[in-house]
């Protein structure tokens, strides 16, 4: 199938899946490959066009963000030359509206990893407990359901790779599957109510949530902060904080829930309701220069 992009509206795959928001996308030749929810899909840019397989339009216009007015989003957020030249470098980035889940999990688990050891992790969670598939002469799992996750065992998740993590994905996925948690319906509440939500999970906090709210949930206003926005905050917009606050978050690697609530303020009054495209952008141009 295939899906003609607009001309006004700029689109770009390689940057929206390489960007560091998801982690089971894999790039072949010029197609990626990718698992969402019980399907493998198949897809390609050419020029303007978007090329897929194993999925509906409907399905890739929400998945991949299209419906976002990047044309309308870019000029809102480009409020400084830093922002300026990492929305001229990667204009297209698109946010992505993944599975809640399976979102959810991934950043519990990208606490304090690097995206190569967090794609390991989920594909070891994956293929440990999730369904095995074969498409393109190639093996796939699906992402295990929460009632798989609650069912296994702190030393099997350990075993993939968790670490520590290992108990909070347990108890997150132990709480969802009992108490039948519906995490697709936070899509309707407000940003605030719906990231409170996230943080009665046990061991999900304010970034995991806020990851969550923005490459899943759609809540375009949020703004985590890691470790990289932290560094790219200190180094850019040190101006709006007093010295002694920079000189603090500067000297160590964690943030406290106060320095942390002050950092994603600023991202969203400064940048605006579509924040969340503020920090993917200046995230992915900062890692890029490193």
């Amino acid at each position: 199938m295939m899906i003609q992009l607009s001309n006004s509206c700029p689109f770009n795959l390689d940057f929206t899946l390489g960007c560091g928001q998801a982690f089971r996308w894999n790039k072949r030749g010029e197609w990626w490959h990718g698992v969402v929810r019980e399907r493998v899909i198949k897809i390609r840019q050419a020029s303007h066009r978007l090329e897929f397989e194993n999925a509906e339009a409907d399905f890739v216009e929400k998945y991949f963000g299209l419906n976002d007015d990047l044309s309308k989003i870019l000029p809102q957020i480009s409020k400084d030359k830093q922002i300026k030249a990492a929305v001229k470098k990667f204009k297209g980035l698109h946010i992505l509206r993944q599975d809640p889940w399976e979102c959810l999990v991934s950043y519990i688990c990208a606490t304090y990893k690097n995206i190569p050891a967090i794609k390991k992790m989920l594909f070891n969670l994956s293929k440990r407990f999730g369904d095995k598939s074969v498409f393109d002469s190639l093996e796939f799992y699906t992402f295990p359901t929460p009632a798989k996750l609650a069912k296994a065992s702190i030393k099997e998740l350990v075993e993939c790779g968790l670490g520590y993590r290992a108990r909070y994905v347990s108890e997150t996925a132990k709480t969802i599957h009992e108490k039948d948690c519906e995490l697709e319906k936070l899509r309707k509440t407000s940003y605030k109510k719906a990231r409170q939500e996230l943080l009665n999970l046990p061991g999900v906090g304010l970034k995991v949530a806020d990851c969550v709210l923005l490459f899943s949930l759609g809540k375009l206003e949020a703004f985590p902060v890691d470790v990289w926005i932290k560094r790219i905050i200190i180094k850019y917009y040190a101006n709006h904080f007093t010295k002694e606050f920079i000189r603090k978050i500067e000297s160590r690697t964690s943030l406290t829930i106060s320095e942390y609530e002050k950092l994603n303020l600023f991202g969203r009054t400064y940048f605006g309701k579509y924040a969340g495209y503020a920090q993917e952008y200046l995230y992915h141009f900062e890692r890029a220069r490193c």
